[in-house]
């Protein structure tokens, strides 16, 4: 009792009066001049308020009076009790035999009828407004905090058929409506609750009203934009295009990108993969998945193959060689470098039922002999290109049997083969006339060999490195004889001199590549070519240890026509005073 009586006790009640008439004087708590808040804030006794018609004169006075009266006692008695932004818009929304008490005592000029309210033949009638949410209802100024509700991203339908005119065709009321809903469509449906969900006709589809087809089948315009989404990313899909464009596309990949990546995406795909075209090229080089039963199946499934590459295929033997080779009688190329498991089953195969056959690569082939090189000079008298380089068991005999059978070779290339001698060189040289490329590196060859070349008139390149007995005057009969040398190596014989190089830069009028590593020349070798060649574009004098700085910038200076100039390992050659070489003339 102390306490109260004192004066913090005056002050502590004071205090909660204050708080009383505070929480009395409530906001709005809903958007616009609703009707409680119209009501018990006193606005109807405004002066510019007009006064409510009556009937009945000064009566209807005091009677319009009483019913303000006991409108503004309910409004304060529901207001007391709406604590809450949504218990006032459940209750404005709920169907009160007291809300047309209140609504009576409300000025018409400031509340029309709302939408909410409105008969079905109003709303049909008038121009259709997407009806608030519930948070949309509710004041900002006491909720603030009450996010609003995002309406969902969906894309906008445009619908052929015009809502004008549909209250004219017939069908009253209802085909309005219809019409009307059709023409606009809410973009996110409204909250659920039990008078808005009642009156919306799109309760089952969400808040959106579903679309009516010429054949009576009606649809919702999400399923109407998803299926146009479709149909445009059909349209635009790459599967579209014609066949013959994705096979061009297709070309361009290897087979491992086609077997592995592009036959994978779809049946489509899978069956372009498989075009006869695609198939006709194999390579499979460097591939250790590839084995016999992988070429088994290639060979029964296509039949028109004219170019198979094995190369550095290490788990492919005789039997899926010989499996493909019998079936594909058009085949024209074979490439097998380092195959050393493959004999000569699989190359006498290939010679027996491919007579079409033009290039035959198998070097470094261990097993392979002179009976395969028979059969291919039997069988395959078109065969334009060889290579049978290291393979070391192959003489002269099978050499000689296929430059007998093949007169239409172009190159040959052999390298290491100790078993080839000048017997080999002098059978090309008078049964392969069209020959233009010859290689015997390292092979058993001499000068009395390497003469007889000097009657092949087309002969381009011709490749002697290495070889153990080589003069100076056989090289320069051969550049003499055959005019249209372009290319000619010469690494690896010391015996090749100054003068030898000098005639090759006189003689060779259309030489164009000159090698010269580990040759025994001088700086006088490089003056003669830069004085007396003027289409030597490469020269390669590496190796050469008598070579230096005069040689090289008095070549950079004279020729007119060199490119490149190799001089690696030179060692008298000075990189710093010989900056003029790289300098334009």
């Amino acid at each position: 009792m102390g306490h109260l009586l004192s004066k913090n006790g005056y002050r502590l009640k004071k205090r909660t009066r204050k708080l009383r008439k505070k929480k009395r004087k409530r906001n709005c708590l809903i958007q616009g001049p609703c009707m409680l808040c119209f009501i018990v804030h006193g606005s109807s006794g405004s002066p510019d308020d007009e006064p409510l018609e009556t009937s009945g004169g000064s009566s209807g006075a005091v009677a319009a009076s009483a019913v303000s009266a006991s409108a503004s006692k309910l409004a304060e008695r529901y207001a007391s009790s709406l604590g809450s932004p949504e218990a006032c818009a459940h209750f404005l929304l709920a169907p009160h035999a007291e809300l047309a008490l209140l609504t009576a005592s409300v000025p018409a000029k400031l509340l029309g009828p709302p939408s909410l309210f409105r008969p079905a033949s109003t709303v049909a009638a008038s121009v259709a407004v997407p009806t608030p949410s519930l948070a949309e209802m509710v004041c900002k100024r006491k909720c603030a905090e009450l996010q609003r509700c995002t309406p969902c991203k969906q894309p906008r339908c445009a619908f052929p058929e015009s809502a004008e005119g549909a209250g004219a065709t017939g069908g009253g009321g209802a085909a309005a409506a219809d019409t009307a809903a059709h023409r606009l469509l809410p973009l996110c449906s409204l909250p659920s609750s039990s008078s808005s969900s009642s009156s919306s006709s799109g309760e089952d589809t969400g808040g959106v009203v579903p679309l009516q087809r010429d054949n009576g089948e009606s649809t919702s315009p999400a399923s109407e934009c998803s299926r146009a989404t479709t149909d445009t990313s059909d349209a635009s899909c790459i599967n579209h295009l014609p066949s013959s464009i994705l096979l061009k596309v297709f070309s361009h990949l290897t087979v491992r990108e086609r077997c592995l990546g592009a036959s994978l995406v779809c049946k489509y795909w899978r069956d372009l993969c498989l075009d006869f075209q695609f198939w006709k090229h194999i390579d499979l080089s460097g591939l250790q998945q590839v084995n016999d039963e992988l070429l088994v199946k290639i060979a029964s499934r296509r039949q028109n193959v004219t170019e198979v590459n094995i190369s550095d295929c290490r788990n492919v033997q005789d039997h899926g060689v010989c499996s493909l080779a019998s079936q594909s009688p058009g085949l024209l190329k074979y490439t097998a470098y380092r195959c050393k498991q493959l004999s000569d089953l699989s190359l006498c195969t290939i010679a027996t039922h491919c007579p079409l056959l033009v290039k035959v690569h198998v070097g470094n082939q261990d097993k392979l002999t002179d009976h395969a090189l028979k059969l291919l000079g039997q069988h395959c008298s078109e065969l334009k290109d060889v290579h049978l380089g290291q393979c070391y068991n192959i003489s002269d005999e099978g050499m000689v049997a296929l430059a007998k059978g093949c007169p239409k070779l172009q190159r040959i290339y052999m390298q290491e083969n100790k078993l080839v001698t000048d017997k080999s060189v002098k059978a090309f040289a008078e049964h392969c006339p069209e020959l233009q490329f010859v290689g015997f590196m390292g092979c058993s060859v001499t000068s009395q060999g390497v003469i007889h070349l000097t009657g092949l008139r087309n002969l381009t390149s011709l490749d002697l490195r290495h070889i153990s007995e080589l003069n100076n005057e056989t090289v320069m009969e051969v550049v003499r004889k055959c005019r249209n040398l372009s290319s000619l190596n010469l690494c690896l014989n010391w015996s090749i001199n100054d003068r030898c190089v000098e005639i090759i830069a006189k003689e060779g009028r259309r030489l164009k590549e000159l090698y010269l590593v580990s040759c025994k020349i001088t700086d006088y070798a490089l003056i003669a070519i830069g004085q007396y060649s003027s289409s030597i574009e490469t020269v390669d004098a590496g190796w050469c240890k008598d070579i230096t700085d005069q040689g090289a910038t008095q070549i950079a200076k004279s020729s007119k026509s060199l490119r490149y100039l190799g001089l690696m390992r030179c060692d008298k050659y000075s990189c710093g005073r010989a900056a003029a070489a790289s300098e334009p003339h």
